[in-house]
């Protein structure tokens, strides 16, 4: 007996449009109606001795969070570092 179903559902009826790769880039991921942090996948190509290093630290789970963490340090790093420049730029610039 087969249990495919007997109806004709046409795609031009259907009530929901057709979701888009850029309506999902757009999408806002959400828990609980409040904006969540997200992640996302990629694939990049380290030295073997970076990635050594960074297993030693965390053993052999954890060490992409390690990595996450060094990458966001960094980030932070060079914005601190461009707030002092302006800062003592417009010091100098001032004291003249």
């Amino acid at each position: 007996m087969s249990k495919k179903s007997t109806l004709k559902i046409s795609d031009r009826f259907d009530e929901y449009p057709e979701i888009t790769q850029a309506d999902i880039d757009l999408a806002r991921f959400r828990v609980n109606l409040q904006d969540a942090p997200r992640k996302q996948r990629v694939n990049i190509m380290l030295d073997t001795g970076v990635i050594a290093f960074f297993k030693s630290k965390a053993g052999e789970r954890g060490y992409q969070t390690l990595i996450n963490a060094a990458l966001k340090q960094a980030i932070q790093q060079e914005e601190l570092e461009a707030t002092l420049r302006r800062i003592v730029r417009e010091e100098l610039t001032n004291a003249q």
